[in-house]
């Protein structure tokens, strides 16, 4: 790890404690720099706000489906399957800081990551994310994480949910020719 990640890493995990403190608003870059230890201009190379420290975070959870790759699964739909639950299992420890920062954002700031993840778990399960399927899935995945928020416990709900929707766009995109 460098020390570029080892700092990022650690404000990662510092945002996510104060956000389930207190409101995503009220805490800036610095908050997080010295909740993590890290001197804040050294921080603010590395994430000049906390956009860019949520986007480390984001890509940290997309690992979690990256690394599913190597899973030997039959079908397509339970590669892409599998590639959603990890990431949302890598996300669910820190369930009610992401909810509050998303409540806190504006849905187009969050929005923005989204293709991000829906290409990871794409690649993930070996499938090409081609503009049509990339679209597909991420629609799949804001559907997914609606059903996360208030799905707690064992996540049969959001399970539930994620399947229903792979089987659709699956359909919906054979249907245009653009399949998976």
């Amino acid at each position: 790890m460098t020390a570029a990640e080892d700092i990022l890493d650690r404000a990662a995990a510092a945002a996510l404690s104060l956000a389930a403190d207190r409101p995503w608003t009220q805490i800036s870059l610095r908050d997080i720099a010295v909740k993590a230890e890290v001197p804040f201009a050294e921080l603010y190379a590395r994430a000049d706000g906390k956009a860019a420290v949520l986007a480390h975070l984001s890509t940290r959870f997309d690992r979690a489906a990256l690394a599913t790759a190597s899973a030997q699964v039959a079908t397509t739909h339970d590669r892409l399957f599998d590639a959603a639950m990890a990431r949302i299992e890598a996300m669910e420890p820190h369930r009610a800081a992401l909810i509050a920062i998303s409540r806190s954002e504006r849905l187009v700031v969050s929005a923005l990551r989204f293709p991000k993840t829906a290409r990871a778990i794409l690649e993930a399960a070996g499938v090409d994310a081609t503009p049509a399927r990339l679209t597909a899935m991420t629609a799949v995945w804001v559907r997914a994480l609606q059903v996360w928020r208030d799905d707690e416990g064992a996540l049969n709900r959001t399970m539930a949910e994620l399947d229903k929707r792979l089987k659709q766009m699956t359909s919906g995109l054979e249907k245009v020719g653009a399949g998976v």
